[in-house]
Parts: C-alpha cells; sequence; structure tokens
C-alpha cells in the first residue's frame, strides 16, 4: 500500500470523501486510462478514465473490430467493443486503487455513444461522472438511478454555472462539483465557442471563481458544490492561489499525461515533455470546437492544407472508418468550418507514439518538471508541498 501524501492544502470532498486536493483530467483516446486512473486514485487524489475508444487498450476488442470491416455493421461492433472496454478498465483501475482515491470516467458530452458510456460507467460503480465537450443537461435523468455517483460538470465561466445549475435543479439535482476550465490554458477540446474568444477575461480565474461562487450562494448551494479549477496549473503556489480565490481543487491533465504511469507510449510522452511554447497552437477541431495540440510535421501541414479542404467540404455518406464517433464531425458532414481530418485515426496514432501520424493535444505553459518524465507521486508531491528554500550557508 503506498504511503499516504500530506499537504497544507485545504482537502477536497466529494463522494462523500475527504481527497487531496488534486483531480488528474480524462485524456483521450486512451490516454487516461486504468493505469494512470487508478495509480492517482491510489494515493488519494481524483483519477479519472477518459471513456473515449478505450477499445485501443485490448488486443482481443480492436481483432474483433478489424473483423467487423467498414460495412454496415461495423458501428455496432465498435460501440459493443468500447462498452466491454470501459467496463474493463473501471475493473483494472479499481484494482489498483484499492479503495483509496477517487475514481471518475469523462464523457464527452459530443460524442455519439454519450448516453451508453455514463450509462455503462454508472452500472459499473464508478464514483464520479465528469462531462465537458458541451452541456450535459441531460445528465441527471441518466444518473437517476444512481444517486450515490458524483456528477461533475467542466464548465468556463459563471454563465455556464448558472445555466447548467438552473437547468439541473428542476430535474431534482445539483452538481456535485464543477470543473471551471480556462479554455486559454487547458489542452484538447476549449470551452470557447471561437478561437478569438479564448483570452476573454471573463474566463479568468480572478473572475470566473468568485462569480460562480457568489451565483451559487444566490442560489444557497455554495457549500455543497465546490470548484475545481482547470488549466495551466503546475505548482503548490498556484493551487494555493487558487484556494485563497475559493477553488476547492484543481484538475490538471498534460502534467499527468507525462508521467510514467500514463497509459500512452513512451514517445507520446516525449512530444508532449519536449514541446516548446511555440510549438503549441489552437485550431478547430472536427466537433467544431477550438482546440489546443502540439504543432507536430502532421498538424502544420493539415492547417496549411485547412482551406483548400473546407472549399471542397461535403457530406460523406457514412464515417470514413465506421465509427461516427462524434455526433456531428466535420469530415463526415462536410461542415466547411470545422475540421477536416479523422480525429479518432489521428489521436489513436498519438496513442501508440506516432509522431509522424498523431494529434498531440497538450496544454499551454511550461510542465512542472520539464522534459523529465516523472512517477505520479512525484507530481503529487511537487503540487502537495510547499517549495523548500534552501538554509542560508
Amino acid at each position: 500500500m503506498p504511503s499516504p501524501l500530506t499537504t497544507p492544502l485545504r482537502p477536497l470532498h466529494l463522494g462523500g470523501r475527504e481527497l487531496l486536493p488534486v483531480v488528474q483530467g480524462g485524456m483521450g483516446v486512451g490516454v487516461s486510462a486504468h493505469r494512470l486512473a487508478g495509480s492517482v486514485a491510489a494515493l488519494g487524489a481524483v483519477g479519472t478514465i477518459s471513456a473515449v475508444d478505450l477499445r485501443r487498450h485490448h488486443p482481443d476488442l480492436m481483432a474483433r473490430c478489424r473483423a467487423a470491416g467498414v460495412g454496415p455493421g461495423a458501428k455496432a461492433v465498435i460501440d459493443v467493443a468500447n462498452l466491454e472496454a470501459l467496463s474493463r478498465e473501471i475493473t483494472f483501475a479499481r484494482e489498483i486503487a484499492r479503495g483509496r482515491g477517487l475514481l471518475a470516467v469523462n464523457v464527452m458530452r459530443a460524442v455519439s455513444e454519450y448516453a451508453p458510456l455514463v450509462t455503462r460507467a454508472l452500472e459499473c460503480g464508478i464514483d464520479a461522472v465528469v462531462v465537458g465537450a458541451g452541456l450535459p443537461l441531460d445528465l441527471p435523468e441518466l444518473a437517476r438511478d444512481h444517486p450515490r455517483a458524483a456528477l461533475v460538470p467542466i464548465l468556463s465561466d459563471s454563465r455556464g454555472v448558472a445555466l447548467v445549475v438552473k437547468k439541473w435543479q428542476r430535474k431534482g439535482r445539483i452538481p456535485d462539483a464543477i470543473v471551471l476550465e480556462h479554455p486559454r490554458l487547458a489542452g484538447g477540446h476549449l470551452g470557447a465557442a471561437r478561437i478569438e474568444e479564448l483570452g476573454d477575461p471573463r474566463f479568468d480565474f480572478e473572475r470566473a471563481i468568485p462569480e460562480s461562487l457568489a451565483w451559487l450562494r444566490s442560489a444557497g448551494i455554495e457549500r455543497e458544490v465546490p470548484l475545481i479549477a482547470a488549466g495551466g496549473i503546475r505548482s503548490h503556489a498556484q493551487i494555493a492561489q487558487l484556494q485563497s480565490l475559493g477553488a476547492a481543487a484543481v484538475q490538471l491533465g498534460t502534467a499527468f499525461a507525462v508521467t510514467e504511469e500514463c497509459d500512452a507510449a513512451p514517445a507520446f510522452k516525449r512530444v508532449l515533455a519536449e514541446a516548446r511554447p511555440e510549438d503549441i497552437v489552437e485550431f478547430v477541431s472536427v466537433a467544431g470546437l477550438p482546440a489546443r495540440a502540439v504543432a507536430t510535421s502532421w498538424l502544420r501541414q493539415y492547417l496549411k492544407a485547412f482551406p483548400r479542404l473546407a472549399e471542397k467540404a461535403h457530406a460523406k455518406a457514412r464515417c470514413i472508418v465506421a465509427f461516427d464517433c462524434l455526433a456531428q464531425c466535420g469530415l463526415r458532414d462536410g461542415l466547411a468550418g470545422w475540421g477536416q481530418f479523422c480525429i479518432d485515426t489521428q489521436l489513436a496514432a498519438a496513442l501508440r507514439g506516432d509522431v509522424a501520424k498523431g494529434l498531440f493535444f497538450r496544454g499551454a505553459g511550461a510542465l512542472p518538471f520539464g522534459s523529465r518524465i516523472a512517477s505520479v507521486r512525484e507530481l503529487l508531491e511537487h503540487l502537495l508541498s510547499p517549495a523548500r528554500v534552501a538554509a542560508p550557508a
């Protein structure tokens, strides 16, 4: 059993548990699976499995999908495989965590199988369901038979908080926590309508946290809904500052993606860890949302070709890989202002460390250990402990 970690920071109270105030963000495809999530939870923090396309960690499920080809029945086979993979990953993560910390599953609202994935996670007894990439207004209905599971939406400003909480209250539920993710700092899909909005001051933690708390206070539920700040966090001092603003905890993605326990290939971790500030770019993804990633040779070539691809955009008869992973897809549906590539193919290439073809989502800013790949325990100790000041010689 790992020795417990201690910190002068205030604990996070979520799901009836007292936890370290650090949440490992969900990262797909397959980047945060059972090994990373279980390792984080085992040390008393919140570990998160990303539900997107987890079959890629299971050779037998991948073989089953390849045998289905790309014909009319292929999507159903893939969807069943991913539900089975999610069940396995939750079981494996629970074995690693051994009842410590808290295990969550992250499901993107924008994926076509959002509801079945949420339902399967709840049926497997997951501690919490976290939903971003869209407003999860129907999450209370999906979780009606699972009142003990924590429900956590990812939002970006006080307006989103007010909208979601009001809708949920009419359904007899309030969020068990809310992740406030800063679009200018986070990686992957970002919570702004357009790239031009990423720097809007309404997203700044100094504004979004107090405004959200004020609204929750006006609704009489401030003490019941902890806020979790996400984006650009890399030090104990930052966490202490965010807690002084009223945040209960913080969420990190990229910093956990470059740990030894991350479920992605070693080459994946190197690409993220060695990226320079000028290598990180924003673009519109196939889901129609702004996104942030490392400008690999593939991404640079794609962005150069995007105007031509957008001009030729047209609706396809079906998904090019028979998956239909997104409810709306720029490539499949011929949406000219949206991304024109297969996101599942590119993220799967990144997962296995294919630098030439992969799409490597990454947050902005430096990482806690620079380009070094550290362990989950080292990262948590760094975040939870005040910086040591050397004694005078």
